[in-house]
């Protein structure tokens, strides 16, 4: 059972890239799906997270209307578009796997998260 995150990069400010998160072993649809962020030394941070199963979405407040978090309706992938990047947002990213709706117990409470994938690494720099 393996959670991988995809599709980081350096991109300069202003930029977009679209982070991926595939599952391998289980059925990724099956769980609601959170997206992290990590700066050494810093607290993980919930970025974003779609539910299991009404697909509803909470984006944290530093990347909300700039970060937007979708599921593919055949394999299940989850995507995390980001636009309008800033520096702010370097971090390595990470998704994790939860069995509740996303609303439940807070959309970023670190303890309902049980499978983390791999981070990326999402450089924003000029």
């Amino acid at each position: 059972v393996q959670l991988q995150a995809s599709g980081g990069g350096l991109v300069q400010p202003g930029g977009s890239l679209r982070l991926s998160c595939e599952a391998s072993g289980f059925t990724v649809r099956s769980y609601s799906i959170g997206w992290f962020r990590q700066v050494l030394g810093k607290e993980r941070e919930g970025v974003a997270c779609i539910s299991n199963s009404d697909g509803s979405t909470f984006e944290g407040d530093s990347v909300k209307g700039r970060f937007t978090i979708s599921r593919d309706r055949g394999q299940g992938t989850v995507y995390l578009q980001m636009n309008n990047l800033q520096p702010e947002d370097t971090a390595v990213y990470y998704c994790a796997t939860a069995p509740y709706h996303c609303s439940a117990y807070g959309p970023f409470s670190r303890w309902k998260y049980r499978t983390w994938g791999q981070g990326t690494q999402v450089t924003v720099s000029s």
